[in-house]
């Protein structure tokens, strides 16, 4: 849940590193796994202590796996200064899948990260939402071209003080793809200090409602018409889970789990609320207040709700963009509409968007961030080929290294 949407700057193939072309993406940001691979991730782990990457050794008769193309770009994510980054790569024709890691976990017991940490996956929750919103267009209950307002429950403020700003005129697909021109509440100067600041300290474990942060965004003027333009803002996911409510009588989170985590079995992902303690196990969170590195492992999420407040694993990000790629959540017209990028010249579809790496692949996935927590998933157009990857911190300080990350797998591990 980004306060702001900051591009990924050009990057190179880890290694002997080629010129990197520039490429096109939003920094914000499966079904099943065809070969059942997770179940044996811990005996393919690969780890990384003090910054040096190596093979826990195979037992005889492992099954396959994807090459460890990640490794050196995840290093690279912690000489940058994250205290630990690691991957998590499926791929048809390998029957396991390859998990890599480097760096720490826990900053004082050095503990590694491991494949079943639990972590704060930020803005990728927009994906689910966003494919949740699309299952109900595909069943008639919702119209892309729908305003908004239509589908709001009882007492959920449309317009700011003096009619500024306002969700009469928004419509669903401006919602989905951020095209709305709503403020983006995180940006709210004192809001921004509470969750981002020096106030985050005595502000962790403040609880909002949606209705509440929807009523800061609307005390602003819009940052540009309606339809008019691209502006990522995190608004139009608070406000979208309000619509999933108002529709299916349900809270959005309550539907996802209906439609997406039980039919895809993803066990180890939850939206907790106003819970601010991370399921077991888990490492630690570090973000950064000023010059200091704060420890944001605890915190209330209900900041984020439907914008962010996702917590999940590597494993189940890779199972669910599979199945979200492969086609299994969705119908073909709308797996089309959530790939259109028509009405941001480019810039994001209706809950992903593509990255267009140096070697000419495009991947399909989304990011997100939040306190303590960066991650990202990226796949293949058809859901066969996906990488997950995380860093226990907000902020990556060279976002050109992150996206190193789907480089060095997508361009250097296919096969002539």
């Amino acid at each position: 849940m980004p306060k702001r949407s900051p591009r990924p700057a050009t990057t190179a193939a880890p290694g002997p590193p080629p010129p990197a072309a520039r490429h096109r993406a939003v920094a914000h940001s499966g079904a099943l796994l065809r070969s059942g691979g997770l179940a044996t991730l811990a005996a393919l782990a690969l780890a990384a202590c003090a910054g040096q990457i190596r093979s826990v050794p195979l037992a005889h008769g492992t099954p396959e796996r994807p090459p460890a193309t990640t490794a050196h770009a995840l290093h690279r994510l912690v000489e940058d200064g994250a205290p630990g980054a690691a991957s998590l790569i499926t791929r048809e024709g390998f029957a396991a899948a390859r998990y890599s890691t480097a760096g720490v976990a826990d900053l004082r017991s050095g503990r590694r990260m491991a494949p079943q940490d639990h972590f704060r996956a930020g803005s990728l929750t927009k994906t689910l939402v966003a494919t949740v919103v699309l299952q109900l267009v595909a069943e008639g209950r919702l119209a892309l071209h729908d305003h908004a307002t239509a589908h709001l429950p009882p007492g959920v403020p449309a317009t700011g003080d003096g009619d500024r700003s306002e969700l009469r005129r928004v419509t669903i697909r401006q919602l989905l793809d951020h095209t709305s021109g709503l403020f983006n509440y995180t940006q709210d100067p004192r809001l921004s200090k509470q969750l981002y600041g020096k106030g985050f300290g005595a502000h962790r474990y403040d609880s909002h409602t949606p209705a509440e942060l929807l009523r800061i965004a609307l005390s602003h003027p819009p940052v540009s018409a309606p339809g008019t333009r691209y502006a990522y803002s995190n608004t139009n996911y608070l406000a979208l889970g309000l619509v999933i409510e108002a529709v299916t009588g349900n809270p959005y989170a309550t539907e996802i789990r209906r439609r997406i985590l039980a039919p895809a079995r993803l066990d180890h992902t939850s939206f907790p609320g106003t819970d601010p303690v991370l399921p077991e196990p888990h490492g630690r969170a570090y973000s950064r207040a000023g010059a200091r590195r704060v420890d944001a492992t605890s915190l209330d999420p209900s900041r984020a709700g439907a914008a962010g407040e996702m917590v999940t694993t590597l494993g189940d990000l890779n199972r669910f963009f599979a199945a979200l790629l492969g086609g299994r959540f969705l119908a073909p017209r709308q797996m089309a509409q959530i790939r259109n990028e028509k009405g941001t010249d480019g810039s994001y579809g209706l809950g992903l968007y593509a990255t267009r790496l140096p070697c000419g692949v495009t991947v399909w996935g989304h990011n997100g961030d939040i306190n303590g927590s960066y991650a990202r998933t990226a796949g293949t157009a058809d859901g066969r080929h996906i990488v997950s990857y995380r860093a226990n911190t907000d902020t990556l300080p060279d976002p050109a290294h992150g996206t190193a990350v789907l480089t060095a797998e997508f361009c250097t591990s296919r096969r002539p």
